[in-house]
Formats: structure tokens, sequence, C-alpha cells
């Protein structure tokens, strides 16, 4: 099928390997192959070759993506609409790394007990978004600002205080560089206005809170984390120190899900409970 076609060639534009694609789709790397090479004899297109032990997508199939990319995703979501959720049904749940490992362990440990079909796993907020919108992940579990949100319900769940962690406490009565997460990513930019309103100046950039954290505990230079991440990582409370006064350093938290995910029992039980879990932190 034409549909089957495009949907490996997305996914190996993502994975970049015949292997990871064969194990998201649950097929033999043969019949990925076979996907690829009916689509590139249907298009009369040559789509993929070979990069060291990974493979590139040729311009064409980039243009060709670029092209169709947002309508696949929302035919996808469509079909995933449309699917029977049986009780037994795999039920895929994108989630931000830091809030599934500094949030919902507990809570997951019991409602896994009630629902153990429920699949668990960790993206960036834009891949989240991307998963959910394609109908590969039932609901998302954001940290950060959502953008291009298009065809997707966005609930705010709570607003995540930050810390400065640091061996000493910050001087703030000068600009102070600071290490930051990746500001590069989009749910992460609107944090470089706060910190630059706060006179924080970001500095060093790290793919991940817990490696900021790290840093800022050497020593090196404050780093700018969510508390619950410090927590989390056992970082003593003379090292966390609260940002100037007055400041907005806060990190949005969202659930992310379909239109009609409220409408199907599964996922409307799920939501719910999210939505209380999260309702109690924030007070």
């Amino acid at each position: 099928m034409l549909l089957e076609g495009l949907e490996t060639l997305a996914l190996l534009a993502r994975e970049k390997t015949m292997g990871k694609v064969a194990s998201r789709l649950y097929i033999t790397q043969s019949a990925v192959s076979k996907r690829i090479s009916n689509l590139e004899a249907r298009l009369g297109k040559k789509l993929v070759e070979p990069e060291g032990r990974h493979l590139r997508l040729t311009p064409d199939a980039l243009a060709l993506l670029e092209r169709i990319g947002p309508s696949l995703n929302e035919l996808q979501g469509q079909l995933f609409d449309s699917q029977h959720l049986a009780d037994s049904s795999p039920l895929a749940v994108a989630c931000s790394e830091t809030i599934l490992a500094g949030y919902l362990g507990p809570l997951l440990n019991r409602y896994l007990r009630r629902d153990p079909y429920l699949r668990f796993s960790t993206h960036h907020t834009p891949v989240i978004l991307e998963r959910v919108r394609a109908g590969d992940a039932a609901l998302g579990v954001c940290a950060g600002e959502i953008v291009h949100a298009r065809g997707l319900e966005v609930v705010p769940l709570l607003e995540e205080e930050m810390v400065l962690v640091s061996p000493s406490p910050p001087d703030f009565g000068a600009p102070l560089a600071v290490v930051t997460i990746d500001l590069g990513n989009p749910a992460n930019r609107y944090l470089e206005h706060r910190l630059r309103a706060t006179g924080l100046t970001p500095w060093m950039q790290m793919d991940s809170y817990f490696a900021a954290a790290e840093l800022g505990r050497a020593g090196v230079a404050p780093a700018v984390v969510p508390l619950r991440v410090a927590r989390l990582m056992g970082i003593d409370a003379a090292l966390r120190h609260a940002p100037p006064t007055g400041s907005r350093l806060t990190r949005p938290v969202s659930l992310v899900f379909r239109p009609n995910a409220r409408k199907r029992g599964r996922l409307a039980s799920l939501i719910a409970v999210l939505e209380r879990h999260f309702a109690k932190l924030a007070r």
C-alpha cells in the first residue's frame, strides 16, 4: 500500500536504520526494505541511500516528506481515532523524561495494575507532539511551552518551580552566566526571555536538565533546573537557591491528546487520573 510505504519512509527519516523501523512497526527488516523498494518503484525515484551504518534520505525523499508530512500525520491520527481500543490493546503514552521520572513513578505503579497494557516512552516535547498527532501515542505529557499544537487539545497541568543549583548562593547584583537546558528546542525557547529579564545570561546549554544540574553541583556555573529534578538527583537543599524575587522562572507541564480522546473510555480514565494527580501537586 502507498500509505504503508509513506509511513515507513517517514519513520526511516527519524530512526535512520531499517532495524529500528522494523522494531517500531513490529515487522522484519526485509519487510521494511520491501516497502521502501515498492514506494521507489511507484514513484520512479530513489528515496534512500547508504550512509555508513545508517541510511540517508535522498533530496527527492526529503522534498516528498516536506510536502506530505503534515497530511500524513493527520491521516495516521484519523486512523488511530477510528481504531477500536479493547481493554487489552497496547496503548502508548509519550512523556518528557524528567516529568516521568519526577512525578509519575508511584502513580504508574498503581495505575498499571488497573491497565497493564499501557506503554510509556520518553521524548523531547516536539517529538511527543508529532507522535500524538500521528496516533503513535495516545497521550503526551510534555515539559516546556507547547508550540505548533495544531489539531491537538492541550491541558495545562502545572507550572513547575525552578531553582539555581550552585555550591554557593548566586550573586544577582550583576549579570550572571548560567547553565541551562537547550534553548534551541522550541519547547524551551520561552525560557530565554525569562532568564534575560531576570538578569541571567544563558552560557552553556545542555540536552538534559540532569547534565545541567551536575555542572551546577560541581560549581562550573549556577544551573537553572526544575526543583523536582534537583530533588530527584538528591541535590542538597543548601545547593538549591531561589531565583531573584519577582522572576517568572517556571516550567509549564501539559497534557496533550487528540480531540476525541475524552470520548474513548480507557483514554478518558487515564486523562482524568493524570489531571487529578497534577492538581494535587499544584496546591
